[in-house]
């Protein structure tokens, strides 16, 4: 399968809509089911790809380590 191809069978985030009056829960099933795949979708021209490193760094060190 082409990079285009793969591309275009993405769901487009800013397409994804879920009501705040959800349950947490539900709200995250809700998104799920509609997303696909929480880890790889487009945002207009952009694919994104999250992935995460072994080295047990959380999200919240990266981001105190960016902004020092």
């Amino acid at each position: 399968m082409s990079l285009d191809h793969e591309k275009d069978e993405l769901v487009d985030i800013r397409a994804v809509s879920v009501s705040k009056e959800l349950p947490k829960e539900e709200r995250i099933a809700e998104f799920v089911r509609q997303i696909k795949n929480p880890y790889c979708f487009r945002c207009g021209d952009f694919t994104i790809r999250a992935s995460f490193a072994s080295d047990g760094v959380t999200i919240e060190e990266r981001l105190q380590g960016l902004i020092r």
